[in-house]
């Protein structure tokens, strides 16, 4: 188990992974333990405000009702790390945010669909260069293409085709020892896709965090089709995320050997031990801070993603001419 602790914005998010644990509250805070070892793990209950669960993790119904009371959500993964869904609490909302979210049209709708793929491009580049990776151009090429379709799907098209040209060099990427063939999805099949599929796993929390705290509801997408039970809008917004945080990331784990191939099962998913080092390195990158490259200030990552929110609320409603995704240049 882990918290995040730098500050009143960025602070409050526990992740439990100890199975057959209780979670209750005991005065005003909450508390996590076992039956036959006790009380493991406490937290200020005004401190936290988004509790991820992992497997046979239970609640007591006080606690339940506090998380309400307080605005905790509750994310439930398994216990390997796919996401199930979430408890959201009851909460106000502002009305006139989500009236010119579903009022948004075709038009203003691919206007900021282009500013995310655009910066998604810029940043797979970024991250490539950092890499001393070549893609002799074509990126750049495809990232001036996003200003000219008339419909999403020609935006699809160059994002699709992006993509592909991406993936075909992140090999060059990697350490000694691994290789990446191609992007495997559901199931992943091998270790570095595995680690790609939790890592956007993870950060897709992090955007429904941040969407569900600015009002915005991430079923409604811009680029991503609405699907039942799919949350669209946060999908569309962790696309500039996936390549210079959600990759990097992975990368990191692998070339600084933080994770080695015998940390997986048969299945590719990380063994028990493994995933535990996961998470704690998952929400320390998190926190990890950086100049941010529009504002020029400091900002962790997690206040980096929900600054993003704000910019994409604040689009939406019109008191922004336009989106402004997080690209970096360098």
């Amino acid at each position: 188990m882990s918290k995040a602790s730098e500050g009143i914005f960025d602070d409050g998010v526990v992740y439990i992974t100890k199975q057959g644990s209780q979670v209750g509250v005991d005065g005003g805070r909450i508390t996590v333990y076992m039956k036959d070892e006790g009380e493991i793990a406490s937290f200020p209950m005004g401190q936290v405000d988004t509790i991820n669960i992992f497997g046979n993790i239970n609640f007591t119904t006080p606690f339940v009702a506090r998380a309400n009371e307080h605005g905790i959500v509750l994310n439930y993964f398994t216990q390997n790390g796919r996401y199930r869904g979430s408890f959201v609490p009851e909460r106000n909302t502002i009305a006139e945010v989500r009236r010119c979210q579903y009022a948004l049209s075709e038009k203003e709708s691919l206007k900021i669909a282009k500013e995310i793929i655009r910066g998604k491009i810029r940043n797979s580049r970024t991250l490539l260069n950092r890499k001393d990776v070549s893609d002799t151009g074509k990126l750049a090429a495809l990232e001036a293409e996003t200003a000219g379709p008339r419909d999403l799907d020609g935006l699809r098209g160059i994002e699709g085709e992006a993509a592909e040209i991406y993936f075909g060099l992140l090999n060059g990427c990697l350490a000694d020892g691994w290789t990446f063939e191609r992007r495997t999805r559901r199931p992943p099949e091998d270790h570095i896709n595995a680690l790609l599929s939790l890592t956007y796993s993870m950060m897709k929390n992090e955007v429904l965090s941040a969407l569900r705290q600015y009002n915005l509801d991430p079923f409604l997408g811009i680029l991503h089709a609405d699907r039942h039970g799919r949350p669209a809008l946060a999908l569309d917004l962790q696309e500039e995320f996936r390549p210079i945080f959600c990759d990097a990331f992975a990368l990191r784990l692998i070339n600084k050997a933080m994770l080695k191939h015998e940390d997986f099962q048969a299945d590719n998913h990380l063994k028990d031990y493994a995933f535990k080092i996961y998470l704690e390195k998952f929400d320390d990158y998190m926190q990890e801070e950086f100049t941010h490259p529009r504002f020029g200030y400091t900002v962790s990552r997690r206040k980096a993603v929900r600054l993003q929110a704000i910019l994409l609320r604040k689009a939406i409603t019109g008191e922004l001419k336009k989106y402004y995704p997080l690209e970096f240049r360098k």
